[in-house]
């Protein structure tokens, strides 16, 4: 029975160094908080606020470092609450994906897309792959056990890289939903 690590990823946003600058002065970089579990990725001190066409959520985190491009992950409950359309994806897919306003403290920027729930995935190495039987791209399921919720989340992508640490990853509404809190590990079913 192989089992992964289940984060929760809550609602975030990753920025390129031009809205980094827009939104918190030209030449500021962002200040890393504390590590993640993925090698090199880390939550910064500086928050922003999300607003939408319904509502705003304020101080929500930023993730470094600078990206290519802006994207900002919600769950589907944080779409709604906003009136934004998150469509399902990848990281970095976010091509026709939602719009939004970001705002810091020196400035505010629109994005006129760029607002996804991510959809759940498992980040492998390719050792950790080839001793679970998985490939790049591939969709599995994950088994969640807990009290009187336990939950097989389909449609799972794997995603493989030598840069990755074994973790699954999904969103505060999935969480809630399998009362995946503390220390969760997950079965994957191929």
């Amino acid at each position: 029975m192989a089992k992964v690590l289940v984060e929760t990823s809550a609602r975030h946003v990753h920025l390129t160094e031009e809205h980094i600058a827009i939104l918190f002065g030209e030449g500021h970089t962002l200040t890393k908080k504390k590590d993640l579990s993925q090698p090199g990725q880390f939550a910064c001190e500086e928050r922003v606020t999300v607003v939408g066409p319904k509502k705003s959520i304020e101080k929500v985190s930023i993730l470094g470092p600078a990206r290519s491009a802006t994207q900002v992950e919600v769950s589907l409950t944080d779409a709604r609450t906003l009136g934004v359309t998150a469509p399902v994806r990848e990281s970095g897919d976010i091509a026709g994906s939602g719009a939004c306003k970001l705002v810091g403290p020196c400035g505010e920027i629109e994005i006129s897309e760029g607002v996804i729930a991510a959809k759940r995935h498992i980040h492998f190495t390719p050792e950790d792959a080839k001793e679970f039987g998985v490939e790049d791209k591939q969709i599995v399921s994950v088994k969640i056990e807990s009290e009187g919720r336990s939950l097989v989340f389909g449609d799972v992508v794997v995603r493989v890289s030598p840069k990755f640490k074994a973790a699954m990853h999904i969103d505060t509404d999935e969480a809630n939903a399998a009362c995946a809190f503390g220390e969760v590990w997950g079965e994957v079913i191929l």
